[in-house]
């Protein structure tokens, strides 16, 4: 038992660990594309930390569900509701048997995490159950959800609920400065293009997806082309192709690539970028190799401190009411704490 898919809403996904170890193959990582908030959210429930999930982009979808089960929502903030009641972002949620679980207004971000006590019942393929759409591969039958598929889950094993901190919960703005390292190529541009290109101020332009962000700014002047023998790209790599516009390589890029990389998106920055939305205002900071270890470093003890901080309690039961105030209806959720 599980849930069903009752509107699939813009683009609903299986996403968890990447696909580590088969790039040699032509095969794309994949993964969730804001990791922070994809393990948050599986931390809240007690789950392995990259246990696959739903990522959700801007609209959400309507799930309903056919027994009791544990969620908890993370990510960009699309108004999540259980019953038609607003619920919290960052805490785990009881739903029980009939409950649906929907989506209202985007309020920041553009990317939620559904995560499930538990897990999501599908297959490993290639040692992830994560979606790569463009080969079919993961997921449920490698694409997108959509209306009246089933999702199996796993049965709900506890009454306790988390909640994190809010000084551990992001805030995601539209104007973003991504931290960045220099190389493999910045050989392939004068000093003054690549102050430029530090410097300069860019926007999200409508086409940025799972495989790449393009960005819009003034152009990066090469030295001697933009073209080099075909290499690795790894997440968070900014191409800058023949017509000197940026392009930031996300969780769906392809396994290699024959256009200059300037500089590298330093892997705890991500989840920023991958809240961005076309519009959004980015800018750049370059810092060195030994400085963007300490932060991972940093980004990992944050997330240990998330563990060790949740605040916990078990829910005895949970209802729905709805109360007129002045000939006013509000929906509510009570939970009965213990």
């Amino acid at each position: 038992m599980g849930f069903t898919v009752k509107s699939k809403g813009l683009l609903t996904l299986i996403q968890g660990s990447p696909r580590i170890g088969y790039q040699q193959y032509g095969v794309s990582m994949s993964g969730a594309m804001d990791s922070y908030s994809h393990r948050l959210g599986n931390i809240l429930l007690g789950n392995k930390e990259d246990e696959a999930s739903l990522e959700i982009l801007i609209m959400g979808p309507t799930l309903l569900f056919d027994k009791p089960s544990k969620i908890a929502i993370t990510g960009g903030d699309l108004s999540p509701r259980i019953n038609n009641i607003p619920i919290k972002m960052w805490k785990s949620y009881i739903v029980n048997s009939g409950d649906i679980l929907s989506f209202d207004d985007l309020k920041n971000g553009c990317r939620s995490y559904i995560s499930f006590e538990g897990g999501i019942d599908v297959a490993y393929v290639m040692e992830s159950k994560s979606t790569y759409t463009k080969a079919n591969l993961g997921g449920y039958e490698g694409r997108p959800l959509k209306e009246n598929d089933y999702i199996n889950l796993d049965n709900l094993k506890s009454n306790t609920i988390n909640t994190i901190d809010d000084i551990y919960i992001p805030i995601f703005k539209n104007e973003i400065t991504l931290r960045l390292v220099k190389g493999p190529q910045d050989d392939m541009f004068s000093d003054e293009e690549y102050q430029k290109f530090i410097s300069g101020e860019y926007f999200v332009t409508d086409e940025c997806d799972r495989m790449g962000y393009r960005l819009d700014g003034e152009p990066i002047t090469h030295l001697r082309g933009a073209d080099i023998i075909s290499d690795g790209i790894a997440f968070g790599a900014i191409q800058i192709p023949g017509h000197g516009k940026p392009i930031i390589m996300m969780a769906d890029r392809q396994t290699v690539g024959g256009y200059t990389k300037i500089a590298n998106v330093i892997s705890t920055d991500l989840y920023k970028l991958a809240q961005a939305k076309p519009g959004d205002k980015i800018s750049f900071e370059e810092i060195n190799i030994y400085q963007s270890h300490e932060l991972l470093k940093l980004y990992e003890k944050e997330i240990e401190n998330v563990k060790n901080n949740m605040k916990s309690q078990e829910v005895l039961k949970n209802r729905n009411f709805n109360i007129t105030i002045d000939d006013v209806l509000f929906k509510t959720l009570v939970e009965e704490i213990k």
